[in-house]
């Protein structure tokens, strides 16, 4: 928390002040005031322009807090030079101007603080509240701010006062007027005299808001005269002063504090006891203690001092409230992290009903199937009752037969045998069929017992099912994790694997197309053969035409097809010209396969109709 965040909160209580109406917003001769105000205590020159000008486009009325927070910050804030003005000062402005507004205590009640008091309480409040607006101070801030005015009273702090806080509180913390509204019903300083309540508080004022580590009387010995005398000592951060007395007007000297000093515990001597040195890079402090409890506690506070400014901190509970205040954040992310965690268990717990009420309807099924074998078992049986019946009856019938064909012996005997033998049959049916009854019985009692085993399995399987819940929540972050990577392993194997069917579809075309060009190159190969063999048949055939016939000589018959040729004189120059044009197609008939056909066609063709030119 900077100087610039610690002058803000005043300012906002001095603003919110000026507000009369509540609505948010002051006028502009209010603002003028606390801004001539506020550049005074601030040891910085004052602008009156400045504001009006800032102002110039804005004359519909009073202003917000957004409208002045860009003046405050440019004309004001950002010209305030640490350590030449007092703080104090500012705060006394800003709460005179807050208290005649909002702070009306009851006068009458003999437990109402001294208006000193009071400002050093709100100066505490400003100091540990949120850095959030409006203003608030969160339980455990008061709490500890409690604890450190009842330990400066020396008494016991009682939590149960700390509930009527909590009480008054608001969800996110509780407001200043709140807050010295309690303190001045006298919960907490109940029987304790006003004086010490008034120390107490300006004791935890000058630790907190003023930057003191420990002060009180301690034995110094001097650098020339060296002898003992009792100082009042006063520990900051940054520096070690002593007065003549506590009540801190006459400064004697200071010490100051950096990274190379340290604190050393001496032996009792001179008749001084309790004694500790302060060793510097040029002197070396001797000082003595009222006893060993006093020693240790100036020396963890002057090593303190020393640490805070080595690590560059200007204030012990500046650093103490960053510390809380992270923990508080660290409680609340493991608060949500418990609930998370219940939300989650309760979820499993939900499951784990779900589960047990399947495993139940599972129960009732299997209770539900028992019963219907139950009932086939049943049925079976009547059925083999009527069946044994049934081949009592039949029996009961053959015995008749037997007796009656008895006396019929004589007459049928080989109808006799086929009875005997018939009877013999169904006396082996009847005793399979008892066997079969045996059996059945028996599988019905190996299944009782495999029912009751069954039965022992499954309370076996309820004990197991406890552990195995317990197992479940162990694997399913494992699960989880696996599910994760086995699905950006699937993703990857189906990107590989569209990849390879597109260039095995490309294959498979190219594949084709070599098909598609080789049966072509063969057709192409075998109508090159047939043209190449009608042009041989051709030029054999013209060759015989194109011979000359001498004078009686017969023209030798070529049939049908050729009787009205006409062949040419031997002075006929295109006889010339047609051996010449033979010869050319006989040395070019491996270049020129298709032409040639075609021309062989055409002259088929002129042929066939019984007339045929030679060029």
């Amino acid at each position: 928390m900077d100087l610039r965040s610690e002058l803000l909160k005043s300012i906002w209580y001095g603003f919110t002040a000026l507000d009369l109406e509540k609505s948010g917003k002051v006028s502009k001769s209010q603002l003028k005031v606390l801004s001539h105000n506020l550049c005074t205590v601030l040891a910085i020159p004052h602008d009156p322009v400045a504001l009006e000008e800032h102002f110039r486009d804005d004359d519909d009325g009073p202003v917000s807090s957004q409208g002045y927070m860009p003046y405050l910050n440019k004309y004001i804030l950002d010209k305030v030079i640490e350590g030449s003005f007092e703080k104090e000062n500012v705060d006394e402005l800003c709460w005179t101007l807050t208290a005649k507004k909002n702070y009306q205590p009851d006068r009458a009640s003999g437990t109402v603080l001294p208006e000193r008091d009071t400002f050093r309480l709100w100066c505490l409040f400003n100091f540990l509240s949120e850095d959030k607006y409006p203003l608030v101070m969160v339980n455990d801030e008061v709490e500890y701010l409690l604890k450190k005015i009842c330990a400066a009273m020396s008494i016991e702090f009682n939590c149960v006062d700390l509930e009527d806080f909590h009480e008054a509180a608001q969800q996110n913390g509780i407001t200043v007027w709140v807050f010295l509204e309690m303190m001045n019903s006298g919960k907490i300083t109940r029987g304790v005299d006003k004086d010490s309540v008034s120390m107490a508080i300006e004791e935890v004022y000058r630790e907190i808001v003023g930057d003191v580590l420990k002060e009180g009387y301690v034995w110094k010995k001097g650098q020339l005269r060296r002898n003992w005398k009792e100082r009042w000592f006063t520990l900051r951060p940054s520096i070690l002063c002593y007065y003549t007395g506590e009540d801190r007007k006459d400064c004697q000297g200071n010490i100051a504090l950096d990274g190379n000093c340290c604190v050393e515990v001496l032996p009792d001597r001179d008749g001084k006891r309790c004694m500790f040195c302060l060793k510097t890079i040029s002197k070396t402090y001797e000082m003595s203690a009222s006893d060993t409890k006093q020693r240790q506690e100036w020396t963890t506070a002057i090593q303190t001092a020393i640490r805070l400014h080595v690590e560059g901190k200007n204030s012990l509970h500046k650093d103490l409230k960053l510390k809380r205040r992270e923990q508080r954040e660290q409680r609340e992310k493991r608060r949500q992290s418990k609930e998370e965690e219940l939300q989650r268990l309760r979820a499993l717990q939900e499951e784990r009903e779900r589960k047990l009420a399947e495993l139940e309807l599972l129960k009732e099924a299997q209770k539900q199937a028992q019963d219907l074998m139950e009932q086939d078992e049943q049925r079976r049986r009547q059925q083999h009752e009527q069946l044994q019946k049934a081949l009592e009856v039949q029996l009961k019938e053959a015995e008749e037969a037997r007796v009656s064909m008895q006396a019929e012996m004589a007459l049928k005997e080989e109808e006799a045998e086929r009875q005997r033998k018939r009877i013999q049959e169904l006396e082996e049916m009847q005793k399979r069929l008892e066997e079969a009854l045996q059996q059945e019985i028996k599988a019905r009692l190996d299944e009782e017992a495999f029912r009751y085993a069954q039965a022992g399995l499954l309370a076996e399987e309820e004990e197991k099912m406890k552990a195995l819940m317990a197992l479940q929540e162990e694997q399913e972050e494992y699960i989880l994790k696996t599910q994760r990577e086995k699905q950006e392993l699937k993703q990857e194997m189906e990107v590989k694997s569209r990849s390879l069917d597109e260039a095995q579809r490309q294959l498979e075309e190219v594949r084709a197309n070599r098909h598609r060009v080789d049966q072509d190159v063969v057709a192409a190969q075998r109508k090159l053969r047939q043209a190449s063999t009608n042009v041989k048949h051709w030029n054999v055939q013209m060759n015989r035409l194109m011979r000359p016939i001498g004078p009686g000589e017969k023209r030798p018959s070529l049939g049908s097809s050729f009787s009205s040729f006409h062949i040419p004189s031997q002075r006929d120059p295109g006889l010339h010209l047609r051996r010449r044009s033979g010869s050319e197609e006989k040395n070019d008939e491996g270049k020129e396969n298709v032409e040639n056909s075609c021309d062989l066609e055409k002259r088929h063709s002129h042929t066939s109709n019984g007339d045929m030119d030679i060029p």
